[in-house]
């Protein structure tokens, strides 16, 4: 098996299967106190794990492809204000991986920060390759080399430069495909992890693992396109849906090309925060809702930790209605929602991966009213 290759060269590989979607269709898991929305409007959003894995259940019994969780590493009072946004959150690795017990079809992505700390590519091939196999394939890994400053002196380390980081990532990611393909042990002096005789078994079910990056320079789209399997790219131009398509086609249009000179054909993924009600004027008054209850000192708190980093991905994100949260607000009844996906969709998006604000009830209505007319769009056909 080319270490190039995908787990979607095998046909009856969980991704293969995902892959068949007009769109994909994830959620991002709320397992940091907040969620996405650093407003104090009362809900149900919690970041435990019984209320994640519940949310798992329910997406995939809708049909949902995939689910992510985020990793940030704020210190004590977590962003700020008086909801002390995302103090507490429960690990992504940990959590997504233990998702494997309580579902059967969905793919489980966990965001690993590689370079903070004492991991080890042989650490994270072993893993790995052991989450793979109690998932039956499904598990995936969300590279992530860490662009917050005091996130990587919370390790003792001294956050590297961004080309830095990507060269860095890319030797370890390389070392993680050769130790899950490797017949024989691997011996390499580095650069960065230095191994001798190392081998890792079970070898994954499909090849390797899925992974993912999250990425918009032009360094990390040169990691994306030579070892991602999903990129997750935001909007360059902001975070409303007319800046988004805009600014989204020669993004996209620069991430297929940078695959192509590789070999690879790239599939990209975005994070809309979804408001949906019966009509448009009922989902703005639900959004205008969780604005007039912002918590003033979370949302300039969490602004500051993205401004305080180098991520190109996210310098936009924020601009427009902050206290909302997600990469891209779609807000409107469900029509309206199936016409942005139908946009995103003409822009060149292979899926899109949701946040929502009281995310157990807006999931349920979801599915109720906004599945059924992407089934009737053609962004959702029965792979089962």
């Amino acid at each position: 098996m080319s270490l190039q290759e995908s787990p979607d060269a095998f046909g009856d590989s969980p991704l293969s299967r995902v892959l068949k979607q007009p769109l994909m269709l994830g959620l991002f898991l709320p397992i940091q106190s907040g969620g996405w929305s650093a407003s104090t409007l009362p809900r149900t959003t919690d970041w435990s794990f019984d209320y994640n894995a519940a949310l798992t259940r329910q997406a995939e019994a809708l049909g949902f492809d995939l689910v992510f969780g985020l990793a940030q590493w704020p210190p004590k009072g977590g962003h700020g204000g008086e909801m002390r946004y995302r103090e507490t959150s429960i690990d992504s690795f940990m959590t997504v991986g233990a998702l494997a017990a309580v579902t059967q079809r969905i793919l489980l992505i966990s965001t690993v920060h590689v370079l903070y700390g004492p991991w080890h590519p042989v650490h994270m091939a072993k893993f790995g390759a052991t989450l793979d196999h109690i998932s039956g394939g499904r598990w995936g890994m969300n590279v992530v080399t860490g662009h917050v400053p005091t996130e990587a002196r919370m390790f003792g380390q001294v956050r590297p430069d961004h080309e830095r980081r990507y060269e860095m990532a890319d030797v370890f990611t390389t070392r993680l495909k050769e130790l899950w393909s490797a017949d024989e042990n691997l011996t390499v002096d580095g650069p960065f992890w230095a191994m001798e005789n190392a081998f890792v078994t079970p070898k994954p079910r499909f090849g390797r693992p899925v992974l993912v990056n999250a990425t918009g320079s032009p360094d990390g789209i040169a990691y994306a396109v030579k070892h991602s399997d999903l990129i997750f790219i935001t909007s360059p131009g902001g975070n409303q849906m007319s800046e988004a398509m805009a600014t989204l086609p020669p993004h996209i249009a620069r991430i297929h090309a940078a695959g192509a000179a590789v070999g690879r054909k790239p599939r990209t993924i975005i994070n809309p925060m979804i408001v949906c009600r019966p009509t448009e004027r009922e989902a703005i008054a639900y959004r205008d809702a969780i604005i007039d209850a912002a918590d003033p000192g979370a949302v300039e708190g969490f602004a500051g930790v993205m401004k305080s980093g180098d991520a190109v991905a996210w310098r936009e994100a924020k601009r427009h209605y902050r206290a909302l949260g997600g990469n891209l607000h779609m807000v409107g009844s469900p029509e309206q929602i199936v016409d942005g996906f139908i946009k995103l969709k003409q822009a060149g998006i292979d899926g899109v991966q949701l946040t929502f604000f009281d995310f157990a009830p807006d999931l349920a209505y979801f599915g109720e009213a906004v599945l059924p007319l992407m089934r009737q769009a053609g962004l959702r056909i029965d792979i089962s």
